[in-house]
């Protein structure tokens, strides 16, 4: 509804209530109300699930259009990451939230840091949801508070032309709500447990989640060691029960990103029911890795499984888990990925050892086989050492070419020693490639980095702790934040003005009039800021 409309609207209501509703100013209820379009997360989980099905159906016909985030572990950060967005790029068009498992478990549980193992409390996940879009709310009645400033001053001043333009602007905003895709884990127990955290996380304005094939109770992190893959038949359980979560929920286009970590998993929890030959629990059971036996080669305990009309014993562990064969992971992965499109999955996951398109190319061919438009979402993850990772892919694809690196050590390519060299800049150069040529090599719709601002906080924090309790004091803050805040025009300079104080003032004269007592008056310190 536009700005006028809504001042008709709101004048309207005011009239038929008659002198009560007297003092009562339509045009500061109509700010209000756009100061607040989103009055829940479900009405989030609905407009942003829209958004995200309207991208992937641009995606399938231009690859170059794919989508982007960064994973956020605070509502701040996630405010902060929109408002740089809107400031250097002039729209959020194509760009997400992330919210990584991992972060929370590090950083958001009431038991401290954890391994991202899921042992943190599962409720966090969905609070962090509902924290993210409450700052981001703020951001939209912040700058449309600003925008109403403007009307005002131009009003005051009589220039009628300004104040179309700037009501034009009003009419025209963009909001900071953009998609979240949020990490449920391995689903924090069976299937009921899955869908009711599902609930929890919609319910806070989760439009797209993302469920992995691990052992719930046993979950590790995508990229460390021993993880434990679960038969399709557990895995497409939660799936299901996610799609009942948002059906439930009314959010009917919700989107499930089922990832997979067989490509790193060389372990199962169980063997997997078979009713006939060649269903899902008979391929997944022909990867084990197994001995023919007879049975007076069995002992007592063995687990044996019958497969061609021969017994064999699948290789188990001490802990009692079954092993798969070496070197099936790229076929598990393709088996898992196709199977869970087949249960109801809209976008897929891969993890992968390290970055490099022709293997994610590879499997994604084989998943396009069957399914044509199988799209992926990519971890672009702080865990792969990305420097050294494409100066080898470089020094491997130029040896290939017959091409001299004599001057080169591949085992020490990380060294600074190299960074002018002309193969590290070809390196940084299908680095700053790898997300247009993966999305248009391998159908990666939406690219993310899982635990950037993880990194920037401990990297920004080191720099300001290095400069200011050392030989720079106070300059250490003044040269290394503050100034570059006032040069880059980082909002939050003003960070009164960030935290809602001028939104209460408007507030505070709405309800109050000419008694209202203001914060932001001649001796509020932050007018030194101000036309910055």
């Amino acid at each position: 509804m536009s700005y006028q409309a809504e001042i008709k609207t709101a004048q309207a209501l005011i009239e038929k209530n008659g002198s009560q509703w007297s003092a009562i100013k339509a045009e500061s209820v109509a700010r209000m109300r756009l100061q607040n379009k989103f009055k829940t997360g479900l009405d989030i989980a609905k407009y942003t699930a829209a958004i995200m099905r309207r991208d992937m159906a641009e995606f399938d016909k231009d690859k170059t259009k794919y989508t982007q985030s960064l994973g956020c572990w605070h509502g701040f950060v996630g405010q902060q990451k929109l408002i740089s967005i809107k400031k250097h790029f002039g729209t959020t068009e194509r760009k997400y939230l992330y919210l990584s498992g991992w972060m929370v478990a590090a950083l958001r549980s009431d038991f401290g840091p954890l391994p991202d193992q899921s042992m943190h409390e599962k409720t966090v996940v969905a609070d962090l949801i509902e924290e993210l879009y409450k700052f981001l709310r703020q951001a939209d009645a912040r700058e449309l508070g600003m925008l109403f400033r403007e009307l005002d001053a131009a009003k005051a001043a009589g220039d009628a032309a300004k104040a179309k333009d700037i009501e034009a602007k009003i009419d025209n905003y963009e909001t900071h709500i953009v998609p979240i895709i949020a990490d449920i884990d391995a689903g924090f127990g069976n299937e009921e447990a899955t869908y009711l955290l599902a609930k929890k996380m919609i319910e806070a304005g989760a439009c797209a989640l993302q469920i992995e094939n691990q052992v719930a109770d046993e979950k590790q992190c995508g990229h460390q060691d021993g993880k434990v893959t679960v038969p399709h038949a557990d895995f497409h359980s939660k799936i299901r029960a996610l799609r009942y979560a948002f059906l439930e929920m009314g959010v009917d286009d919700g989107i499930i990103v089922a990832r997979t970590d067989s490509e790193g998993a060389g372990l199962t929890k169980q063997i997997a029911v078979v009713n006939e030959v060649g269903d899902q629990g008979d391929v997944y059971n022909s990867y084990l890795d197994v001995e023919e036996v007879s049975a007076a080669d069995t002992k007592e305990g063995d687990v044996l499984i019958s497969r061609n009309g021969k017994l064999v014993r699948p290789k188990r562990l001490p802990s009692g888990l079954f092993q798969f064969r070496e070197g099936t992971g790229h076929e598990r992965c393709v088996f898992d990925c196709i199977e869970a499109i087949n249960a109801g999955a809209d976008l897929l996951w891969i993890e992968t050892a390290i970055p490099t398109v022709h293997e994610i190319r590879d499997m994604m061919n084989d998943v396009r086989k069957v399914h044509p438009d199988a799209k992926l979402v990519y971890n672009n993850s702080p865990s792969f050492n990305w420097t050294l990772s494409f100066r080898q892919q470089t020094y491997d694809a130029w040896v290939a070419e017959g091409k001299d690196v004599s001057a080169y050590d591949r085992t020490k390519l990380m060294s600074a020693d190299y960074d002018e060299s002309e193969l590290a800049a070809e390196a940084d150069k299908r680095i700053q490639n790898f997300q247009a040529e993966s999305s248009r090599e391998a159908n990666i719709f939406h690219h993310l980095i899982t635990l950037p601002t993880y990194h920037t906080t401990a990297l920004s924090v080191d720099n300001l702790a290095k400069e200011y309790f050392g030989e720079a004091g106070m300059l250490g803050y003044v040269a290394g934040v503050q100034r570059k805040e006032i040069r880059q025009g980082i909002a939050c300079v003003k960070h009164q003005n960030m935290s809602g104080s001028d939104i209460g003032d408007d507030h505070k004269e709405y309800f109050s009039g000419d008694y209202a007592l203001k914060a932001g008056g001649a001796k509020n310190t932050s007018n030194q800021f101000n036309n910055i």
